[in-house]
């Protein structure tokens, strides 16, 4: 195809929208209308996935050692447990920053309930905090550990720690969480499509007389559906970039309101940043792909004259 027919086809394409304004704005309408609902639910299931990945992370395998255990053993054990491919990171604490640390999460209750103890009357024992690469190998890390100790009489552990039965059921949670909001966006998504491309059908079948005229005086069925091809990519491209302004902005502003609120509770949204690129990507290839989809269906029913 030659560069001069490219430009004509786009040019009687953008024609055509403005030719036919209020049969373009009925379609541009319902794309924004339905990529907005979309939107949102993508937006949502976002943060909620988001949200699941932060609860996942803070579960962590506590060790527990025994009492007056060689720093040469705790070096050796904490080696042993760095050393395992699902590990990401051991921090040991020592029995004094353990009983500062009780102090810290108690508040003001704390100072007088553990006011009599110090280093020599402190009951904590020393220990490990272990956090894994894949939250859902908690487990099998947690079981490795005790297999250690198993292992050899000499480790000096005495409990292995990771919210047994809570984890489980928590990982249940969140992958039903995450399953039931891809369901709810996939539907949404085939209603979007359906909606539209319905829409971007009326508007060809407005038309239908000029396409029939235009095949009876000789015109050839590519040269009938390439602009009818531009117009509805153009009339995609237009609904979903005005959805992504509207719903980014908005978004924005949601951001900056509750970011504090949410900051006292340990929940973080999804940063514009993050959250821009993914969702401007999806409508603009969902409005784009829908636009062509409904004018070149609607358009070949059309050129059999």
């Amino acid at each position: 195809m030659r560069f001069s027919t490219i430009l004509r086809h786009f040019r009687e394409g953008a024609k055509n929208i403005i030719r036919n304004g209020w049969m373009s704005f009925a379609s541009i309408s319902s794309i924004v209308i339905s990529l907005f609902i979309l939107g949102v639910f993508l937006l949502l299931a976002l943060n909620v996935n988001n949200l699941a990945n932060q609860i996942e992370s803070q579960v962590q395998v506590k060790v527990y050692l025994q009492l007056g255990v060689e720093q040469s053993k705790i070096e050796e054990l904490h080696n042993a447990i760095a050393n395992m491919p699902e590990v990401r990171s051991v921090q040991f604490i020592s029995k004094a920053d353990g009983l500062e640390l009780l102090r810290v999460s108690l508040g003001e209750d704390g100072k007088e309930l553990l006011e009599g103890f110090d280093e020599t009357t402190n009951p904590l024992p020393d220990s490990f905090t272990v956090e894994v690469i894949e939250p859902q190998t908690i487990s099998f890390v947690a079981n490795k550990i005790k297999a250690i100790n198993e292992a050899d009489a000499t480790v000096p552990i005495t409990n292995v720690k990771y919210g047994q039965g809570t984890v489980e059921t928590l990982f249940k949670f969140t992958t039903a969480v995450r399953n039931i909001g891809l369901i709810i966006v996939a539907g949404l998504a085939l209603t979007a499509m359906f909606l539209i491309s319905n829409t971007i059908k009326v508007t060809i079948l407005a038309r239908r007389r000029e396409i029939a005229i235009m095949k009876l005086v000789g015109a050839t069925n590519h040269f009938i559906r390439w602009p009818f091809f531009i117009e509805g990519a153009l009339i995609g491209i237009i609904g979903s970039s005005i959805t992504a302004a509207i719903l980014l902005v908005l978004y924005q502003q949601l951001v900056q309101m509750t970011q504090f609120e949410l900051g006292l509770m340990m929940i973080k949204l999804v940063t514009i940043q993050d959250a821009g690129w993914m969702i401007s990507g999806i409508l603009f290839a969902i409005g784009t792909l829908i636009g062509i989809w409904g004018s070149t269906i609607s358009v070949r029913k059309y050129l059999k004259v």
